[in-house]
């Protein structure tokens, strides 16, 4: 279904998409990768056919929540019952150890990188 309000996304596995997403409010789980350097973590969510403007990222305690609005509505068909999405909306666990007020993010050809900051905890000991 095209028309000026509506677009198609080609999905990878549209059969298993629908599982994570929530049709009721209309949100999209975005893909995403969180990888841990040793002090930092780096999560990577793609965002396509979003604005940087339209982002927002959130904590809740140890949960980074990432919810951006789509530029068009997405509409996808599934069994005869057609499926409008506005958003994306993406909640990840985090572990304890985070620095929040250290978070930088950057949006870049519809991807954002968040690097979160772990907090320095002891003190390391240099052996001579």
């Amino acid at each position: 279904m095209n028309d000026e309000n509506n677009f198609e996304l080609s999905l990878l596995f549209p059969k298993f998409s629908s599982l994570f997403d929530d049709v009721e409010h209309k949100s999209l789980s975005p893909l995403s990768f969180l990888r841990e350097f040793e002090h930092y973590w780096l999560l990577e969510v793609d965002l396509p056919l979003v604005s940087k403007k339209d982002i927002q990222v959130t904590f809740d305690e140890n949960t980074i929540n990432v919810q951006a609005k789509l530029k068009k509505i997405y509409s996808q068909e599934n069994l005869g019952q057609i499926a409008k999405f506005e958003y994306f909306k993406k909640s990840i666990l985090l572990p304890r150890n985070i620095d929040t007020k250290k978070t930088t993010a950057k949006f870049q050809k519809g991807r954002l990188e968040i690097k979160i900051q772990k907090k320095v905890t002891g003190k390391k000991i240099k052996i001579e």
